[in-house]
């Protein structure tokens, strides 16, 4: 586990993009999956919003996408897995580098072939707690054709990272402008931020 809380670490300090190929075991990735597919055949998930409980706003023509907040109180075994291997992570991100890291918030996000989210940065304006952007895929077999990649902005160094299962992808929530490019294929990750209250 641990390395791969270096790779995010490392790869993080050399391009300001943190990725782990293997964040997420095959066995954790397929089971979070069948839960976010039971999820949406509920009908439990949420249209997509920008900004926050206190400004927020829904234009399709920005976001398409539907969520599910994850909570501890649902006492999912597998989001709680989940949950567990982002407080060891945080835990190692807070010794190693002093982060101060305190808390998180993480959601299901789904997209349907033609969904997309525009460019955009991850910190509210009227609060900035959210300090770094996490995302967990959850995508076998994810091919070139299928698009939905994650597209993040840097001076003459624009990266494209494709959602295959089991990539975890770690940013500041404050610095870099990406966006999620049109998916031809059922898109599904886990995303979220650790924050600073």
């Amino acid at each position: 586990m641990e390395n791969s809380f270096e790779a995010l670490i490392a790869t993080y300090i050399d391009n300001k993009v943190g990725i782990s190929e293997i964040f997420l075991s095959d066995e954790l990735a397929n089971n979070l999956k069948q839960n976010l597919l039971a999820l949406n055949q509920q009908d439990l998930l949420i249209t997509a919003g920008t900004g926050n409980s206190e400004a927020i706003a829904y234009d399709s023509a920005v976001r398409s996408d539907s969520i599910y907040w994850l909570d501890k109180k649902n006492n999912n075994v597998f989001e709680n897995q989940f949950f567990e291997q982002m407080e060891a992570f945080i835990n190692y991100l807070n010794e190693s580098c002093y982060t101060g890291i305190t808390g998180y918030e993480f959601h299901y996000s789904l997209y349907e072939k033609g969904d997309f989210y525009l460019q955009h940065y991850d910190q509210f304006q009227n609060n900035p707690s959210r300090k770094y952007s996490m995302i967990s895929y959850l995508n076998s077999d994810w091919q070139p054709a299928d698009g939905g990649e994650l597209l993040i902005h840097q001076d003459n160094n624009n990266q494209k990272i494709a959602p295959t299962q089991g990539k975890t992808v770690f940013f500041k929530s404050d610095e870099l402008l990406h966006e999620v490019l049109v998916t031809q294929n059922t898109r599904m990750s886990i995303t979220g931020w650790l924050k600073c209250d």
